[in-house]
Formats: structure tokens, C-alpha cells, sequence
């Protein structure tokens, strides 16, 4: 898989940004033949490389489904790999197209960046990390101490709303790039590391002892996460949209990449719409089922998607089953979570 490094992001940014107010993304996507998409600069389960920079995660398998939808191959993806502070104008100028990557969705962010969230695929909240040494069981129990966080992220609000509700002092040690918090953190020139929740299982597993640090139990704000694109844009927000809504949907319909081909065959009417099945109705006439055609897209878009990334158990198993993190309010609405998917029809 490919990737966009800081040279290649310096270099494109200026064109990009004379381009993009008028620029129909959709059609831009399949004029070049890849997504290019915005990723966080490592964080296991999420958007992470490996030593070969081949991309895996949550986040990066959602721009394979997008691109398997648009281009019928997954693997037509470019990562950005983007800081907190450089994320939202790499998407406002034009450099990606998507942002997948471990964003929080908020009102601010919604409504004066000139960027829209088209979803989210995975519902977070800010906590905090101590090294077990020190023998703190709860949040409550961090007055007066400094803690380590990224500047440029909601959690520095967070953090300020907490201790101040709590009547609790701290001293904050913020840092630009996500790898000189975590440094200051483990040679202890602060006492607790704080990002989402999800964030705090990925890093920890980066450490040399891991079980040397414990996450305490308090979850301090909502934190929903999901994919970004640019406002007044609106074919390329229900593209993304609805790719998030089909691995929903393929899931509660026990559609798998390893089944989907027989699902074609299926006389579940829900299941025929999701992978655009045409039937005959009783008169003799054909209903198409082609739900892609609204979207700018092939027949085949959800099916595509499904064959070659999975539905959304399937993403979430693959990418988070390593941090020991129970579905919880990503489980789907059925199920007692949160995600839920209006209907294909």
C-alpha cells in the first residue's frame, strides 16, 4: 500500500488548495483511481504501518471499503500519514480525501472548519493511564498530579473540564506529535498519559513491560469517532456515508466476505437491496435493486466492499481484537450498542 510523506504533503498542498472549492470529489477519485486518505501517524488497531508501511486498522480498512465501492479495488488507497495539528487542512485544501482517522466529532468541528462527519464507526471516551507502580485504582485519586496529552486534540478540554468539575489541580505537559507524549510519559516527566480510551490500549502495547501500566477505570467524555470530507460536497458525503451504513447493514444481515457470494442468491428482500440483487415481481417485471446508481456508483458498490474488506465485525475482530476491547457501544443497536444503519431502500 502506498502512503503520502511530508514532502509529497508540502508539495501538493498549495495546488490542491487552489482546486479544491470547485472540485466534485467523486469524479476526482475516479479520474486518478485512488482514495487518498488521512491516517494517523501509528496507532495500533486504527491506522498503523509496518516495517514493509503496508497500513492496517480500523480506520484504514474503511478507506479500503470506500475504494473497493468506488474503483471495485480495495487496495487503490494512498496514506497521509497526518498529525492532530495538520489533519482537518490536509482535508479543507485538498491533499486527502477522506479523513479516517481517530477524529472526534463535535459541534465546533462540525460547524466552523467547513468540514462534515459522515459517521461513526467507533464510539470512544477520553480516560487515563498511570504507571502501576503507583498504585492508583481511580481518576479521582489524580489530584495535584501532571498529566502527559497531545496538543491540537479535544482532550486538553476534556482535561480541564474534569479536574476543574472534580475541584482537583494538575499540571498539564503537552506535546505536538503523539511520539514526544508518550516519550515524556514513560521516562516519568509526568504521572499520567490521557487520550481516548482506545488510544491508551493501542500505545500501551507499544511498551517495553506493558502490564507496568494500568488503565483506570473513568471514562471522562463522549468521544465519537469516524470519517471526515469537506463540506458542499454532497455527492462524496453520502459515498462515504453509505459505505459505512453497507458494513453495518451486511452485519445484521450475517452478510461476510466469505459469504457473500452465496448471499447473492438469498430472497431476504433486505439483503437483495444491499447487494443490489435484481428480482422479479409477480407480474413479470424487474426490479433492479440498484441502489449505487443514487450514489454515483456501479451496481456492485456494497458487494465489493463486503468481498474485500468485510462487514463491520468483521473490520472491528481484525483490527481491535488485539487491544482486548469488548464491543461495548460499538456492538450493533440489536445487540445493545450503538451502531445502527437507517435502511437500504
Amino acid at each position: 500500500m502506498k502512503f503520502i510523506g511530508k514532502l509529497a504533503f508540502a508539495a501538493i498542498l498549495g495546488a490542491a488548495a487552489s482546486t479544491v472549492a470547485g472540485a466534485a470529489t467523486l469524479d476526482d477519485v475516479k479520474a486518478k483511481g485512488f482514495v487518498n486518505c488521512g491516517v494517523s501517524q501509528g496507532l495500533i488497531g486504527f491506522s498503523n504501518p509496518d516495517s514493509n508501511n503496508n497500513w492496517s486498522g480500523l480506520d484504514v480498512d474503511f478507506c479500503r471499503a470506500v475504494a473497493a465501492a468506488v474503483l471495485g479495488d480495495a487496495n487503490k488507497v494512498k496514506y497521509a500519514p497526518l498529525n492532530a495539528k495538520e489533519r482537518f487542512e490536509a482535508l479543507k485544501s485538498g491533499v486527502i480525501d477522506v479523513l479516517s482517522r481517530n477524529s472526534t466529532w463535535t459541534m465546533s468541528r462540525d460547524t466552523t472548519l467547513g468540514l462534515t462527519f459522515a459517521g461513526v464507526t467507533y464510539y470512544d471516551g477520553q480516560g487515563f493511564m498511570v504507571p502501576a507502580k503507583l498504585g492508583v485504582k481511580s481518576a479521582m485519586e489524580l489530584g495535584g498530579a501532571s498529566v502527559c496529552t497531545q496538543t491540537g486534540t479535544t482532550t486538553e478540554l476534556n482535561l480541564a473540564d474534569f479536574f476543574r468539575a472534580n475541584k482537583m489541580e494538575y499540571k498539564v505537559v503537552a506535546f505536538e506529535k503523539n511520539e514526544e507524549v508518550l516519550k515524556a510519559y514513560q521516562e516519568g516527566r509526568c504521572d499520567v498519559f490521557t487520550t481516548d480510551q482506545s488510544g491508551l490500549y493501542a500505545e500501551r502495547l507499544k511498551f517495553t513491560n506493558p502490564d507496568e501500566h494500568v488503565v483506570l477505570p473513568e471514562i471522562i467524555s463522549k468521544e465519537p469517532l469516524g470519517p471526515v470530507v469537506r463540506q458542499n460536497d454532497t455527492q462524496w458525503f453520502n459515498v462515504v456515508r453509505w459505505v459505512y451504513y453497507a458494513l453495518l447493514t451486511a452485519e445484521e444481515l450475517g452478510v461476510t466476505s466469505a459469504n457473500v457470494d452465496e448471499m447473492k442468491s438469498s430472497t431476504n428482500p433486505e439483503i437483495q437491496r444491499l447487494l443490489s440483487v435484481a428480482v422479479k415481481a409477480d407480474d413479470g417485471t424487474e426490479a433492479s435493486n440498484d441502489f449505487g446508481t443514487g450514489l454515483g456508483l456501479g451496481p456492485d458498490w456494497a458487494y465489493n466492499a463486503i468481498k474485500q474488506v468485510g462487514n463491520y465485525a468483521e473490520i472491528f475482530d481484525r483490527n481491535l481484537a488485539q487491544l482486548k476491547i469488548a464491543r461495548g457501544e460499538n456492538a450493533l443497536w440489536k445487540d445493545g450498542g450503538l451502531q445502527y444503519s437507517p435502511p437500504i431502500r
